[in-house]
């Protein structure tokens, strides 16, 4: 049992001291190429292995419409090689392994250069994408023996298709462009000369119909808003009136009568010519007296109905003088109101003006503008500013400032009467400039940054040295240039994954 026990110990102590095995070398890879193409259609972004003859290279080509940025989810793509003197090959698939992903085996014939183009099949969106010249290798060893392609210096950040596919995002074309340059200045929306009113209440009484109108509500011109019932001495004053009306009437018929009995008497020389004066004379006083008593009688029909309608039932109506919204509201069902109290405040909010508080130190610049745009607080798009209707001529002695005046139309703005704004006043245009929408850029730590694209999934962040605005586009003095493809939506979110210390997951389908 002993040497038993010395024979398995012996084993074990040789074993251990045997050298383990080296593993086996790693077969050497291949770097994948790339390429990024944009038509005015559609961005290309393909991932393949280097072609090699009679091996299958899986292409991962990702297509993204540009009218939405989503990715495709149909269609049927085809890699072409064509050049040389063989016939053209052809390598397709007839719909995305994944939406947006179009994987596609290549297996070419022939070695040597070869023009590559991938082109995009679907009813209603054909697009063809000229890659340009590849290379098809003899073999494995030869396309491991070629040259790498440079590699960038740039730090850039991934921000894979399908996060952008997922999410708000868009990216435009650096151009340049001459802007305008502009003078900001404070402003504030105000109505209109004759759009604003205020009904106010034609007589002494109390309400007892008033429209459900909150601040904010709609109305029309000669809407009733209101009806009054007067004290019970008013309604007495209408037989009086006509008791007047009446009085001068019967006045009027004597008066005519006697101016016709006197031109007889003078005809027939029975009367001096006095006579005749006279009687004409009384007879337009009692005409005046008609007139007066029948203009009375109006302005009390006037005053009972507001001059837009009568009441059947003896109240007195208050209706709507212009069309607006209801500013302000303090007529209420049952109160009862003196004369020319106000009930309602009206004001036209469709038509309004801008004006605008142009310093004393740019008042020699602000003469030169024209036109004007709206800059809302909160809002990062312009508006125009309408029509420029003055510009004072009196400076304000406490505020150093003169007034400037722009009509608006506010129907589809919805600016609020009273909101205070900024205004833009537009000046001559600056030299072309690089420009980029207000869109791409973001604050990062105080200063403007955008994100240029340099291919499918890599972003480079930029700092920018902004200069003349215009509208919805800013000038870039510096930190891009006309060519340059910057991210306009979803600029934040590329900020967002800069800021993330984990590398996404490539969930491509190769």
């Amino acid at each position: 049992m002993r040497s038993t026990r010395w024979i398995v110990l012996l084993l074990l102590t040789a074993s251990c001291s045997r050298p383990a095995p080296e593993p086996a070398a790693a077969e050497p890879e291949v770097e994948p190429l790339a390429v990024t193409q944009w038509t005015a259609k559609t961005e290309l972004f393909a991932e393949y292995p280097p072609l090699v003859v009679g091996q299958t290279s899986r292409f991962a080509i990702h297509l993204t419409r540009l009218d939405t940025y989503k990715a495709l989810t149909a269609g049927r793509v085809e890699v072409r090689l064509g050049g040389g003197s063989g016939a053209e090959e052809v390598f397709s698939a007839d719909a995305p392994s994944r939406p947006g992903i179009f994987g596609v085996d290549v297996k070419p014939a022939r070695e040597g250069a070869r023009e590559m183009t991938i082109v995009l099949r679907l009813p209603g969106l054909d697009d063809e994408h000229r890659v340009g010249s590849v290379t098809v290798f003899r073999d494995q060893a030869a396309a491991l023996a070629a040259p790498a392609p440079p590699e960038s210096t740039v730090e850039t950040i991934a921000f894979l298709k399908e996060q952008q596919w997922a999410l708000d995002f868009g990216t435009t074309v650096v151009s340049a462009t001459a802007v305008r340059e502009s003078v900001r200045v404070p402003a504030v929306i105000v109505p209109r000369p004759g759009g604003a009113a205020d009904v106010a209440a034609p007589l002494e009484g109390r309400l007892v119909r008033v429209v459900d109108a909150a601040p904010g509500t709609a109305v029309s011109a000669g809407q009733e808003l209101a009806r009054i019932q007067p004290p019970p001495s008013a309604p007495a004053e209408l037989p009086q009136i006509r008791q007047a009306q009446a009085e001068a009437a019967t006045a009027l018929q004597w008066a005519t009568r006697d101016r016709e009995r006197a031109e007889r008497l003078v005809a027939a020389g029975a009367a001096p010519q006095k006579r005749l004066d006279e009687a004409r004379a009384a007879e337009e006083q009692a005409q005046a007296r008609v007139a007066g008593g029948e203009a009375r009688l109006a302005q009390y029909q006037a005053a009972r109905t507001a001059g837009t309608g009568a009441s059947d039932d003896g109240l007195f109506v208050v209706r709507a003088p212009v069309s607006g919204v209801v500013a302000e509201r303090s007529a209420t069902t049952g109160a009862n109101v003196a004369a020319g109290a106000v009930l309602f405040r009206l004001m036209d909010v469709r038509q309004v003006q801008v004006a605008g508080q142009v310093p004393e130190s740019e008042l020699v610049r602000a003469r030169a503008a024209t036109a004007a745009e709206i800059e809302v607080p909160g809002q990062a798009i312009r508006v125009p500013a309408g029509r420029l209707q003055g510009l004072g001529k009196v400076l304000d002695v406490r505020t150093r400032t003169v007034p400037i005046t722009f009509a608006l139309d506010n129907s589809t703005l919805g600016l609020a009467v009273g909101q205070s704004v900024f205004l833009h006043l537009l000046l001559d245009e600056a030299k072309p400039l690089p420009v980029v929408p207000v869109s791409a850029l973001v604050d990062d730590a105080g200063r403007p940054i955008v994100f240029v694209q340099h291919d499918g999934e890599a972003f480079e962040r930029r700092p920018v040295t902004l200069g003349a605005r215009s509208g919805n586009v800013v000038q870039v003095v510096s930190g891009v240039a006309p060519g340059d493809r910057v991210v306009t939506t979803g600029a934040y979110l590329v900020r967002l994954a800069s800021l993330s210390t984990q590398v996404p997951s490539h969930g491509h389908v190769h």
